[in-house]
């Protein structure tokens, strides 16, 4: 009876063509990961995109199946990608979205890392994610945001632009950050990096149902049994076999490689801490998604 969206899949990782750390250890198989997501309560998959070479393949890729969308964008890491030509780069982008706005729900991975500046400086990943905000206003688009150590910054650039919408993913912060981005009009985005601490727990309690919605990351920020939120997921939820990458076979998931239909997890976690009815939870966080990435026009 639940169902979901998962917000930010980043399926076109080499992990689902069988690749880990440059060596090949199985075939492709994004087409079974796919196949578990339907058969787990997935709606539809956000494919995100963290760059225009990324925007391709993840084009590519949700055009296969009717329940497939994307972003377009640019990750703050590798925003120097943009210093070589930018109006070029920011052609490439606009294209993208103006060729295929039937698939194209977001702009982004967009946003500020300051854990990560060795990347890229701040002074050019301000500079470009400005530049991206330009194409959230034009195809009236919500802003895919990523967000790591930044909040402060991120949200004083927001303020400037009050037309705009989105959701801060994979948060992490601190309910007064959340607090900042939801007066704005912005949603918060859970997964696995969301709930690995007691702090993150509090936090995620406080949040107002209709400001969250629900995502994996994958194939990173699966909830691991270290984090805190681990043990509140359901049995039924943790139960599916796994087995090692160079043990692959199409009816297991790879241990340590999250995969869409793991939100049943986020999700369980996200209803636990919160105590409220999961049918209701899911439904308005169901609802949020819908209004965000597909009733915006």
């Amino acid at each position: 009876m639940l169902k979901f969206v998962d917000i930010g899949a980043n399926l076109t990782d080499t992990m689902y063509t069988g690749v880990y750390n440059g060596s090949k250890k199985h075939e492709q198989d994004v087409q079974y990961v796919l196949q578990r997501s339907w058969d787990n309560g997935l709606n539809k998959v956000i494919i995100t995109a963290g760059n225009y070479e990324d925007s391709i393949k993840a084009l590519d890729l949700s055009k296969t199946d009717g329940r497939l969308f994307t972003t377009v964008g640019c990750h703050p890491t590798r925003c120097l990608e943009f210093e070589n030509d930018p109006n070029e780069y920011f052609q490439k982008l606009r294209k993208l979205i103006e060729d295929n706005k039937d698939k194209v729900v977001a702009i982004g991975e967009c946003g500020l890392d300051y854990d990560r500046t060795q990347f890229c400086p701040i002074d050019i990943q301000k500079k470009f994610f400005k530049k991206q905000l330009l194409l959230s206003e034009e195809f009236s688009l919500p802003l895919f945001l990523h967000c790591r150590n930044a909040a402060k910054d991120l949200h004083e650039i927001l303020s400037e632009h009050s037309n705009l919408k989105g959701v801060v993913h994979s948060f992490d912060g601190t309910v007064e950050e959340a607090n900042w981005f939801i007066k704005l009009g912005y949603y918060i985005g859970l997964n696995g990096c969301s709930l690995k601490t007691p702090q993150n727990l509090e936090t995620v309690a406080a949040l107002p149902a209709t400001s969250i919605l629900l995502e994996t990351d994958c194939p990173w920020c699966e909830i691991r049994p270290s984090h805190a939120g681990y043990n509140l997921v359901t049995e039924k939820n943790r139960s599916f076999p796994t087995t090692k990458k160079e043990k692959w076979r199409k009816d297991c998931a790879i241990k340590s490689r999250n995969e869409p239909m793991n939100i049943r997890q986020v999700f369980d976690v996200v209803a636990t801490v919160k105590k409220e009815d999961p049918l209701k939870l899911n439904e308005i966080i169901y609802n949020n998604t819908i209004e965000l990435f597909f009733d915006y026009k």
